[in-house]
């Protein structure tokens, strides 16, 4: 019986199967979000931070001085490693614009929220006289045909 395998090999093989089966955690589920509201394409812009207003500058210094570099990886690259290599003293100029933007953001943001409460007042008020209106012009409808079938049962006579 060469190759056979007797029964205590099957066990000891079963038996290491057993361990490795082990049951696994069941898999968490994040819980259920809300659909997701469609983004309003007038709200106003988050501001950029002191590091994206330097790369402003940076991206345009980068490409004078090597034109042939087309990508953006390296670029990027370039401008966060100089960015480190700032002291607080040089990245002062772009904190101080940043904080401008900022408190411009802010005041366009409160003027959009304002506009925005305002808008969904008028846009309440604008549906109740839509209804109104609606109603008004279907009862003019309903009493022009019933005028037609009179005259019509007219000429039948």
């Amino acid at each position: 019986m060469k190759g056979a395998k007797s029964k205590s090999d099957t066990k000891k093989a079963d038996s290491r199967l057993a361990v490795k089966k082990k049951a696994a955690p069941a898999p968490k589920k994040a819980p259920a979000k809300k659909a997701k509201e469609a983004k309003d394409p007038n709200k106003p812009k988050r501001p950029a931070s002191a590091f994206f207003i330097f790369m402003e500058d940076f991206r345009t210094q980068y490409k004078e001085k090597h034109p042939n570099n087309k990508s953006v990886s390296v670029v990027g690259k370039a401008g966060g490693d100089k960015w480190k290599s700032l002291s607080a003293a040089e990245k002062a100029p772009f904190a101080a614009k940043a904080e401008k933007r900022k408190a411009e953001y802010e005041k366009t943001l409160q003027a959009y929220n304002k506009k925005l409460a305002e808008g969904k007042d008028a846009e309440e008020e604008e549906d109740e006289e839509s209804d109104k209106s609606k109603s008004e012009v279907h009862d003019d409808e309903e009493d022009d045909d019933d005028s037609a079938d009179d005259d019509d049962d007219e000429d039948d006579e």
